[in-house]
């Protein structure tokens, strides 16, 4: 049995030189590779981390495929709740990190929660005092727990998570294929070390843009992990929901009682998730909290950490929160707490398209663009994992024949949105199926255009397509102007489209696309 020793230098310096929260309360010790055995007896492999008292302390339990690879999960997980007088326990999913049996994302996390959890009560440091915590895959497990939850589980703190895997990969109808050969380095490469995952990641650079663009796809796409991964394959074979039924936590919301408290990002890659489980949560008569900041899925835990870290702490400890619901402003550059989302003031307001114009009055005529796959219009900006994500400038993309803008006139006072953005299109394409994206933008006294939030809406019929462009909390200025982009697609985030209705996985013959955007069109904004 592993014991307790000081943590590595390099955590060490960390908390002298780096600090990321609050004074410490106490010194860390850990212990590396502690097996819990699961209900089925393989081993679970867990770090622990424990403050250095004699008093007892509460336990963080955070589990996922990744979280035992070192940085940063072990210093914003391990020593920073720690030193707060937590004991936490990180644990790599069966079949990764070390862990015994076989990894299947999204499956067996409820049995493998509650076996640890049994473990736990054997401790002698465990107080009988039970909190959950993490981001991403880290929530998904917490959702698990819930199915089942046990007596010492205090309260959940459920970062930029996902509870549907079905929405997460095929929303809007198109596969993400970024986001799941991204997020496939964190659940394929079962790291126990971070060398292992930084080699990964190299692999992941080296590989991603010959594979994204190479065809057939299931021929390509093995070089960025060295091989085949048949997990991926299935999710890329099944666009039905059915496929992905078993796997969809989102209806513990309606009835999960333990306190929580969640938080995501503008440009998170499922925010509309997250939203959805704390509408949920309130409409069973909970007291969740909710947190939007201007970040991605990954700059939440960078950028954000700050804000994150304050709500995380005062869940664990059980003290009440300041807000119902705050969100980040873009454009007034401030914080709103909010007492529901969407707020109760909200109006929906339509903005027709008209020749590249946005107006309040119905427009006539139409707009066409082509849309050619084997020059798919990029991804730039938006809920992205690449250096591009987030809030970008739109010059380069806008400047493409593929994209079309329409842009209201110069505001001569403020309009300020909270809540969830929609376009709706009168549109027909050429092709056996074309997509719609659509991004809401705000253009600067200078012409500068920055994204607010998209979505994207395969359709293989003429007639109204209904584009879900996300949450957003924005207030476009005086001087400047609300502009709609729409094109064809967003390559890679979204498997771009064939044109040819064929299986995306072995086709390799593309037909151009020709869309007609008829000016009957709208965007429709939640106005404050």
């Amino acid at each position: 049995m592993p014991v307790m020793q000081r943590l590595p230098l390099f955590l060490r310096i960390l908390r002298r030189r780096t600090r990321k929260g609050p004074p410490a309360r106490y010194d860390v010790q850990w212990q590396s590779g502690v097996a819990v055995p699961a209900a089925d007896g393989v081993p679970l492999m867990t770090d622990h981390y424990a403050p250095v008292t004699g008093d007892p302390c509460p336990t963080v339990m955070v589990r996922a495929p990744y979280v035992r690879i070192g940085f940063p999960f072990n210093y914003l997980y391990g020593a920073l709740f720690a030193e707060q007088g937590f004991h936490v326990i990180l644990q790599s999913s069966r079949g990764t990190g070390g862990s015994g049996g076989e990894f299947d994302p999204w499956q067996g996390e409820r049995e493998d929660s509650l076996a640890t959890v049994a473990w736990l009560r054997e401790q002698e440091w465990f107080s009988g005092e039970l909190y959950t915590i993490g981001a991403s895959y880290m929530a998904f497990t917490q959702w698990a727990l819930a199915g089942d939850p046990p007596p010492e589980w205090r309260g959940a703190v459920m970062q930029v998570g996902h509870t549907d895997p079905h929405d997460f990969f095929w929303r809007g109808g198109a596969f993400g294929l970024e986001r799941a050969l991204v997020g496939g380095v964190g659940l394929f490469t079962q790291a126990m070390t971070g060398k292992d995952y930084f080699l990964a990641v190299l692999r992941l650079q080296r590989h991603l843009k010959r594979a994204v663009r190479g065809v057939p796809l299931l021929d390509v796409y093995p070089q960025v992990y060295g091989g085949r991964r048949p997990i991926l394959e299935q999710w890329l074979e099944h666009p039905e929901p059915e496929f992905w039924h078993a796997s969809d936590l989102t209806p513990l919301a309606d009835k999960l009682a333990v306190p929580v408290s969640l938080s995501t990002g503008w440009w998170d890659l499922s925010p509309e998730q997250v939203i959805e489980h704390y509408v949920r949560l309130r409409a069973a008569g909970h007291e969740p909290d909710l947190l939007i900041g201007p970040w991605t899925h990954t700059s939440a835990l960078e950028d954000g950490w700050a804000e994150l870290f304050a709500q995380a702490m005062r869940r664990l400890r059980g003290e009440p929160s300041p807000y119902r619901v705050r969100v980040f402003v873009g454009g007034a550059g401030e914080w709103r707490d909010l007492p529901s989302w969407p707020p109760p003031e909200i109006r929906e307001e339509r903005w027709f398209l008209g020749e590249g114009t946005l107006g309040l009055a119905e427009g006539t005529g139409s707009t066409s663009f082509r849309y050619d796959p084997t020059d798919p219009t990029p991804a730039i900006g938006g809920a992205l994992q690449s250096p591009t994500q987030g809030q970008r400038d739109q010059a380069e993309l806008e400047k493409r024949s593929d994209v079309v803008t329409f842009t209201g006139p110069v505001l001569s006072s403020p309009l300020e949105i909270i809540g969830a953005v929609r376009a709706e299109f009168d549109a027909s394409t050429t092709a056996v199926s074309g997509d719609l994206f659509a991004r809401l933008c705000d253009v600067d006294p200078a012409g500068k255009s920055v994204n607010i939030c998209d979505g994207l809406t395969r359709s293989a019929e003429a007639g109204r397509v209904v584009v879900e462009m996300g949450p957003a909390g924005h207030r476009f200025r005086p001087g400047h102007r609300i502009r709609l982009q729409v094109s064809g697609g967003a390559h890679p985030r979204f498997l771009r489209n064939y044109g040819t209705g064929e299986p995306p996985g072995r086709a390799t013959r593309m037909v151009a696309t020709d869309t007609t955007v008829q000016h009957t069109s709208t965007l429709v904004l939640p106005v404050v």
